[in-house]
């Protein structure tokens, strides 16, 4: 957990600044400003900034991702605005600027890592840490002192476009994934820290009909076993210092008006003491989305007294409606009073009422390093998941004829999330902000201010300019254009391979397939896209599909009909290369599927960790048309080498709770290529007082072996990662048998063996337990 200044100095100069305060300017603490409102024509207006932040402001929303302000000017703004906050206002108190920062900061010049889906599919954590430690040295540069991340909803709707930013369907493996990037924002000194965002609290991910903002249908226990563990993870071992609301309503209490949630469970039994701030707009959403609250001053009042304590992106209705709810009595001054505490909590622990300024020569150097750009390759790599190899990969180019088709193989878009700078300039350009900057940007304009990315094509000539490549888009991304097949499949008909980049494009714009607010039925190939693929299998030319997409993608026929298929994901700045490479074979794929893939949406949901009654039908277990397995399981992915999995020892064959099971073997590499494995630890409880999931991962590591070698792993597993919440919702380790299941994949089991639990009572436990320790010898 990160180190904090003195608690008891920090709790009397809080005290004492709030004493000081007049109920306006407590008022304004809880409130946020858009960069947009306060310039004109994209300039800063003076008189703007007095009007907005005359009383303080609590927080700056986007200084750098909502404009197109380079890194140094976003660091030249950021000191004048803090320059007037402290100079020009009563009491002078900093505001904390905040930023998206799913994949990397999301403002012009910044790095961009690849989407989340593809870092979880990496089964490596730490990269997660090494990643956002990055990260937070861009966005102290500039000034920013919150990021708007990480995703810790558990997925297990692909139709839900967001699932891109999650870590996936496990709820090990978000904790895992969640923890570590945390750590990496916010480092071990808060002062030194960017703080980090936990959302959505709770349950954002499983909507209904997979609909952005949704009902969500929920019972407590599926909340607490399944969705709530990132979140305790997160609180508990990372000391996450914020946490925003989820939009929906779970059983038909708004979580954003919930104090059931926000406080009394958030605060109460998780233990969280840091800021609630809202998802954008989620205040207002009250009022005019989900229609509870008649007024803007009912809807703050609601929001604030549930426990969110402030408003983003900008003050719609905590300003002038909260000032008149306390002033007629309906909103007690208290109330006001802890969110305004709880904010200036943070911003001394931060340090910055000492240190609100920032250094604003040699930012643009702090961009986008060479150091930053290997990471981003090193975890594009990782994140690569081999679906299918007949035999056909890799590919060695030199004297072969090679097609690249497809709407993806000449795009940088498609490299790039839905929080990606490029992207949210797309949306401004739809939805226009008043005196925005983004006024009249142009496509060009957008790529001058992003940093460069090459497309697969590019990279692909770059990299082997003696071999003779052909390339034909065929379609575009979501058209139903045809026209340029016919050039597609002449280009095939003369290649000795043909190379399918296909998939979706990532944003917020209706011009996009997948990512915020893009949610869908289908998940097949946009557009035309799949009768193009087919229409080229079709001339019998061996095919490699490569899928840049967000969204796991559903595609049967094509898994039966194709040659080779690599999932890249969203890969980042860096992702051509790793798709070449992977391809080529100087990366050998070791990336394993983070969530299942359907074989229709009409299976949805699909997760491996089903209770038993679970994933069949009484009787004859499938659908009348189709087979109830997924289409590719959760934890799969192949290799361009082979491994073995031997000598299964489980010891003790009894362990109470609070102990430890030791579970080790053998991994060998058993092929003729340097890889990489990912050994997955999965655990059922055979029988317990309730229905338990038929298994569940508990552990995992990635294995880098040279042919031929072997080595032993061994996984130290605590009985109490078994707990569950009882009929009464209490924390507790069942007596009984453990089934203990080793393999490559959810359903590639390789080794089996069990253990028992003692006794005839179960055992409460007071916390849940999130890692299991490995190590590797």
């Amino acid at each position: 957990m990160p180190k904090q200044s003195n608690h008891q100095e920090i709790d009397a100069r809080v005290s004492a600044l709030l004493a000081q305060m007049t109920l306006e300017e407590k008022v304004a603490q809880l409130g946020s400003v858009y960069m947009y409102d306060l310039q004109t024509q994209g300039v800063l207006d003076d008189h703007k900034v007095q009007a907005w932040l005359k009383n303080g402001i609590g927080q700056i929303t986007r200084i750098g991702g909502a404009s197109t302000y380079p890194p140094q000017e976003s660091a030249r703004i950021h000191n004048r605005l803090q320059r007037h906050l402290v100079e020009n206002t009563r009491l002078g108190i900093p505001a904390i600027v905040h930023e998206e920062c799913c994949v990397g900061l999301m403002a012009p010049n910044a790095s961009i890592y690849p989407q989340i889906i593809g870092l979880a599919s990496s089964f490596e954590p730490r990269l997660a840490r090494e990643m956002t430690t990055r990260i937070r040295r861009e966005m102290l540069a500039t000034g920013a002192r919150q990021g708007l991340a990480p995703v810790l909803d558990v997925a297990r709707d692909p139709r839900w476009g967001r699932v891109e930013e999650t870590f996936g369907e496990d709820p090990t493996l978000v904790a895992q994934f969640g923890v570590e990037y945390i750590r990496g924002l916010q480092s071990d000194d808060l002062r030194q820290g960017v703080i980090a965002t936990g959302k959505h609290f709770i349950g954002h991910a499983f909507s209904q009909g997979g609909l952005n903002c949704g009902p969500v249908h929920l019972g407590w226990r599926d909340l607490w076993d399944i969705y709530m563990g990132p979140f305790q993870a997160a609180i508990r071992d990372a000391g996450i210092a914020s946490m925003m609301n989820s939009y929906p309503e779970i059983d038909g209490e708004v979580v954003a008006a919930s104090r059931k949630i926000l406080t009394d469970l958030l605060r109460d039994r998780l233990g969280f003491d840091g800021i609630v701030v809202s998802d954008y707009e989620a205040v207002l959403m009250l009022h005019y989305y989900h229609w509870m609250a008649e007024t803007r001053k009912q809807a703050a009042i609601r929001a604030l007294t549930a426990g969110i304590d402030v408003e983003m992106p900008t003050i719609a209705c905590y300003g002038e409606d909260l000032l008149d709810a306390v002033r007629s009595g309906e909103l007690s001054l208290e109330t006001v009073e802890l969110s305004a505490q709880r904010h200036l909590q943070k911003k001394f622990e931060l340090g910055l009422f000492e240190n609100p300024y920032v250094d604003e020569e040699g930012v643009l150097e702090l961009f986008d390093t060479h150091e930053d750009r290997a990471l981003a390759y090193e975890i594009a790599c990782k994140s690569m998941v081999l679906l299918k190899n007949d035999g056909l990969l890799p590919i060695q180019p030199s004297g072969r004829k090679i097609a690249v088709i497809g709407p993806n193989a000449d795009s940088t878009r498609c490299m790039m999330g839905d929080y990606s700078y490029a992207a949210v300039c797309e949306l401004f350009r739809v939805v226009p902000a008043a005196d925005s900057s983004f006024n009249g940007l142009t496509a060009a304009g957008v790529q001058a201010l992003t940093v460069p990315v090459a497309t697969f094509l590019e990279t692909l000539r770059g990299q082997h300019p003696d071999v003779e490549i052909r390339y034909a888009p065929g379609c575009g991304i979501l058209s139903t254009d045809e026209s340029g097949f016919a050039e597609a499949i002449e280009v095939a008909r003369g290649a000795d391979v043909a190379i399918l980049v296909m998939g979706g494009i990532s944003g917020l714009s209706p011009e996009s397939s997948t990512g915020e607010f893009r949610d869908a039925t289908d998940l097949g190939l946009p557009g035309v896209q799949e009768k193009l693929a087919q229409a080229v299998i079709a001339t019998g030319t061996p095919v490699v599909l490569v899928l840049v997409n967000g969204r796991p993608t559903s595609i049967p026929a094509l898994a039966q009909s194709a040659n080779a298929i690599l999932e890249a994901w969203v890969p980042g700045e860096e992702g051509a290369r790793a798709m070449v490479d992977t391809l080529t074979g100087a990366n050998n794929p070791a990336g394993r599927l983070p969530i299942s893939i359907p074989r229709s949406a009409g299976q949805v949901p699909v997760f491996y960790n089903h209770k038993p009654s679970g994933m069949r039908s009484n009787i004859y277990g499938d659908y009348v048309n189709e087979s109830v397995t997924p289409l590719y399981p959760f934890g799969f992915g192949l290799s361009y080498t082979q491994f073995e999995y031997t000598n299964l020892r489980v010891q003790p064959a009894q362990a109470a709770p609070g102990l430890m099971v030791e579970i080790c073997f053998t991994l060998a590499n058993t092929g003729d290529r340097a890889g990489e494995e990912v050994p997955q630890l999965y655990l059922r409880d055979v029988y317990a007082s309730m229905p338990r999931p038929v298994k569940e991962l508990k552990g995992f590591t990635r294995v880098a072996l040279q042919p031929g070698e072997c080595c032993e792993v061994c996984f130290r597993l605590p009985v109490d990662i078994m707990a569950f919440y009882d009929d009464d919702l209490r924390l507790v380790v069942e007596p009984g048998t453990f089934q203990v299941m080793v393999g490559a994949s959810s359903t590639d089991i390789r080794l089996c063996g069990q253990f028992d639990v003692p006794g005839t009572d179960k055992t409460e436990v007071q916390e849940r337990v999130f890692t299991c320790p490995v190590e590797v010898r």
